[in-house]
């Protein structure tokens, strides 16, 4: 098959080739039986012949994500976009296997394999239920990376890493496909297409991505499973990169289907293209948008819901005005068609994996795989002094916190079948029927100052609309949990309901906080005279539309509580009827061990659409641990989230610590065995653990290169390193030695529990012409040892694997020097090195005698990365005075005469200077601007005789909004 734009052969010459293929018997009826199914055929020829067979307005329908049926051919609808991120959502009740960050910290691609093969079975199993509308084009897995751990949709990645998060997205897919391209089980489609690690304001932001960023970063995580054909697809993003929305991002075709030779599905996120439009203000019109989408390599256009007629009218608006041709729209729905074909739909019985049928989902070998995922998938912080494991002899134990006993679900989860808590995974490891528990939050009561009324719940199951009365008791009570940065949410004691707002009130009917808006978010505010105000929080502050008031008081003559402005607030005090602490504390005294479960909130510590503003635990819960800890000295903490925690004073103070991603249904069954030694922990982290958010940079800054991002780069004191785990065992290492495709080292376990260590190979090149990393990993190797046991652990690399990108040359080069070789059990845990000399090349002197790109500097200040033009390329648009780029180690020879650029936007000056962005000036051009921030003029000027040897040239620019695409200097 071809990754490639193909042009179609007409339908004759298709019929007379299927012809041909099939024999010289034509069948009696051989309308009935097409070609295109018939599995015999090639991939490309029933592909072919379906699309010959197809009018222009039924090609058209197949390009938005709700394709319709065409009953003449006897075709069935078809849908993009089932959500399978961990576990199939949406669609009912399924297996809920741990978030994806929670898999990802399992770092076993043969357990991601086996995961997402089950996912894959479990999507057939539905799609028994749904005949009429195929959804087999999964959206998942997501391999952004995890570049900042504030990103609100952490939780959807695997790693900072992109060899880490490569190897395990290929390995999802690959059981997602089923491992033969040709036979899809299903059709995963990887997300986002590209750069896209920030929620606030994600469809307006650009990511600046200088070339080595691009290559060696953001592209490298998404290169190995389309290249390894485990998936089939990528999903483009909101934001946009280097100025120019990923919707009409030219890679779509250019790079991304250079990875691969089959056929790609390419589709948007949802609503995405009319963003262009849109908030984005890119094209005028819906067309012209849709156009250029199609025009980037966009086959298929999430977009107005299950309204296609918006797409489908562009398109044909496109066509009668000369932006597209039949041929581009031919080139899309092949690709579209190729995918279908390759899952079954046109085959006998639905094809390879057309048996499956639903009895496969939430079935018994999928729960003991996600036991095995969630346990595998927890990692062990701190052990101190051998706290862990618990002793089962030890029955008489207290599981305390908000996150005791529940679990919640994220938005991209599937509905739990069934809740194994930690309080329930722990007394059933003891064999009790309970153990002692308290939630540890405080219970209140909301008495109005001014009229000494109290805010009132419902107390049937449906909950009612929260009014003052004069009432008392648990209608009057709410249970706070606290979420971190003033958020709590108040639950009902009437009914054990959440309260949130429904648009017109504010009812105590939510079995957990949720939905794309959380709705029960409040903050309580205390005021100077030590009353307080309730706010509601729920309102999504980043939504423009959002214009009500914020503040609860009575509106009605009932007392009926709804939103009303800050001088119209109702101030309350705020009774105590209950203690957290003091509830906690009672049922953690004179016990065995204390349990305590804390962590996050899915829906609202960050989520789609939304960033966290920092990464501490909630102010209340790490009180509560402080107190247990008092209380308790055999305090056990889990951390139960989604990103990384800076933790605060508990790192120190608490003697054990593990973290566990919301890990769904057996949730509690695998904290249990971990904590009582049935399961030797061996999860590792996926990204650095910083020790404040101070460690960190805008998080719009991508350039992780110059902004010391990730481990690689990030030369501070972690909390916990990247790949960070301990174990109730310990392991040795041997010799690091140089084998035929790689390194091998020895590993023994040295204590008395069996385990399973990751073993983790780094690289790192001593001497570069451009800065590298402080370290890379390179390959990684799971490996199970029983006491005593040694093995002998291979880890490939190749002189390949070596390689960084060039700018000066736009190539993949590997360098001649010494590479240090290191193996050890983390980022920061090295226990064997080597050297290797390697035979490579020399960056030669920059050449600026040939036309040089802007975006292709070693250094910059003062400038973004923009669009050359709304189809493709880079510039740089100047953004302060004193903005400059530094172009290094260039040869001038025996000098260069003049300078020319290519240069648009508003009116300056570009200077040329050696040496230094104040060093010797060589030549100023004078730019007087031009109409439009795409309309390049050239612009030239005469170098001075200084101009002349090897040295590093800067452009210093000046005028912002001045942009500069290519220059050169001779």
């Amino acid at each position: 098959m071809k990754g490639s734009k193909r042009r179609r052969r007409t339908t004759l010459v298709v019929a007379l080739a299927l012809i041909a293929g099939l024999g010289a018997t034509v069948p009696s009826h051989a309308e009935e039986t097409y070609p295109f199914r018939d599995p015999s055929l090639t991939v490309d020829q029933r592909v072919d012949d379906l699309l010959g067979r197809l009018t222009l307005d039924e090609k058209i329908s197949l390009l938005h994500q709700y394709q319709p049926a065409i009953p003449r051919l006897g075709i069935q609808s078809f849908r993009t976009g089932t959500e399978a991120l961990h576990g199939v959502a949406w669609l009912g009740e399924t297996t809920v296997f741990p978030q994806a960050i929670g898999l990802a910290s399992t770092w076993d691609p043969a357990l991601m394999e086996q995961v997402g093969s089950a996912v894959g079975d479990e999507a057939r199993g539905f799609q028994q239920e749904r005949p009429a509308g195929w959804g087999l084009n999964l959206w998942a897995p997501v391999v952004n990376l995890l570049r900042d751990p504030r990103w609100g949709r952490n939780e959807e990645g695997y790693s900072e890493d992109p060899e880490l998060t490569g190897a395990l997205s290929t390995a999802y897919g690959e059981g997602l496909t089923g491992g033969d391209p040709d036979h899809l089980k299903t059709a995963p489609t990887i997300k986002h297409y590209l750069a896209n690690n920030n929620e606030w304001h994600r469809t307006t932001t650009s990511s600046d991505l200088r070339p080595r960023v691009a290559e060696e970063y953001d592209e490298a995580a998404f290169k190995p499973a389309i290249e390894a054909n485990a998936a089939t697809g990528v999903m483009s993003s909101y934001n946009l990169v280097n100025g120019r929305p990923n919707t009409v991002n030219p890679d779509l075709d250019e790079v991304v289907r250079k990875w691969t030779s089959y056929d790609l599905l390419n589709v948007t996120d949802a609503f995405a293209p009319g963003n262009l439009p849109g908030d984005q203000r890119y094209y005028p019109s819906v067309t012209e948008g849709d156009a250029a989408a199609v025009k980037a390599g966009i086959d298929s256009f999430t977009d107005n819901d299950a309204d296609s007629s918006v797409t489908t009218g562009a398109i044909n608006s496109a066509l009668q005005q000369g932006l597209l041709k039949e041929s581009d729209v031919d080139d899309a729905a092949g690709h579209i068609l190729s995918v279908r074909v390759r899952l079954g739909e046109f085959d006998p019985g639905g094809g390879k994996y057309g048996s499956i049928d639903k009895s496969v989902i939430n079935s018994p070998a999928h729960q003991k795989l996600a036991r095995e995922a969630a346990t595998e998938g927890a990692v062990l912080l701190k052990n101190q002094s051998g706290t862990l494991p618990l002793k089962k002899s030890a029955k008489d134990v207290a599981v305390v916190g908000p996150l005791a006993d529940t679990l919640y679900s994220d938005w991209y989860s599937g509905t739990l079948p069934y809740k194994v808590t930690p309080a329930d995974g722990i007394a059933a490891k003891l064999g009790v029927s309970q153990v002692a528990q308290s939630e540890g939050v405080d219970r209140i009561a909301l008495k109005n100052a001014a009229t000494g009324e109290y805010v009132t719940a419902g107390t049937d199951a449906d909950g009612e609309p929260l009014k003052e009365t004069a009432g008392s008791g648990a209608a009057t009570e709410f249970d706070v949990f606290d979420w971190g940065s003033g958020v709590v949410t108040l639950r009902s004691a009437a009914n054990g309901k959440y309260v949130g707002y429904n648009w017109s009130s504010f009812v105590n009917d939510q079995v957990q906080p949720g939905g794309w808006f959380a709705q029960q978010q409040f903050k309580l505010e205390e005021q100077p005279d030590g009353t307080y105000l309730l706010r509601y929080a729920g309102y999504e502050t980043e939504e423009s539309w959002w214009g009500n008031p914020v503040y609860l008081g009575p509106t009605g003559t009932d007392g009926t509580l709804g939103l009303v402005a800050k001088d119209a607030a109702a101030h309350y005090t705020k009774d105590v009827v209950r203690s957290g602490v003091d509830a906690a504390v009672a049922a953690v005294k004179g016990k065995d061990a204390a349990v305590v479960v804390v962590g996050s909130n899915p829906s609202i510590n960050g989520r789609e659409a939304h960033d966290r503003t920092d990464m501490s635990l909630a102010p209340a819960q790490e009180a509560l641990v402080k107190a247990v800890r008092a209380a308790n000295p055999k305090t056990v903490v889990i951390v139960e989230n989604s990103y990384p925690t800076t933790l605060g004073s508990l790192q120190q103070d608490v003697p054990a610590l593990l973290w566990t991603s919301h890990a769904g249904q057996e949730t509690g069954n695998a904290l249990a065995d971990l904590l009582y030694g049935d399961a030797n922990p061996s999860g590792r982290l996926t990204q650095t653990w910083y020790r404040a958010e101070s460690d960190l940079p805008s998080i719009l800054d991508y350039d992780i290169i110059k902004s010391d991002r990730t481990y690689q780069y990030f030369k501070g004191s972690p909390l916990y390193p990247f790949g960070y785990g301990l174990s109730y065992t310990s392991f040795r290492y041997g010799s690091l030695k140089p084998v035929p495709g790689g390194y091998e080292v020895k590993v023994t376990n040295t204590g008395a529990r069996s385990g399973a260590e990751v073993v983790q190979l780094y690289a790192h090149q001593r001497v570069s012409r451009d800065k590298q990393p402080l370290k890379q990993l390179e390959s990684f190797q799971r490996v199970s040892l029983k006491p005593g046991e040694t093995k002998t652990v291979k880890l490939k690399l190749a002189k390949k694997d070596l390689a960084h990108w060039d700018v000066t040359r736009s190539k993949w080069t590997v360098e001649s020097g010494t590479y240090d070789i290191l193996v050890g059990a983390s980022s920061a845990d090295i226990r064997a090195r080597t050297t290797w000399q390697v035979s490579g090349e020399t960056i030669p002197a920059r050449d600026l005698s040939r036309t040089t790109r802007a975006e292709n500097f070693d250094d910059y200040e003062g400038t973004r990365l923009v669009d050359e033009s709304k189809e493709r390329g880079t510039a740089v648009g100047v953004t302060a005075d004193g903005a400059w780029l530094k172009f290094g180690d260039a040869q001038l020879a025996s000098g260069a005469a003049k300078f020319t650029a290519r240069a648009a936007g508003s009116a300056g000056t570009i200077e040329v200077r050696l040496g230094s962005p104040t060093g010797t000036l060589a030549g100023t051009a004078d730019f007087g601007g031009t109409s439009s921030p795409y309309a390049y003029e050239t612009v030239t000027a005469d170098l001075s005789r200084a101009a002349k040897g090897r040295t590093d040239v800067y452009l210093v620019l000046k005028g912002e909004g001045l942009r500069l695409a290519t220059f050169r200097l001779r």
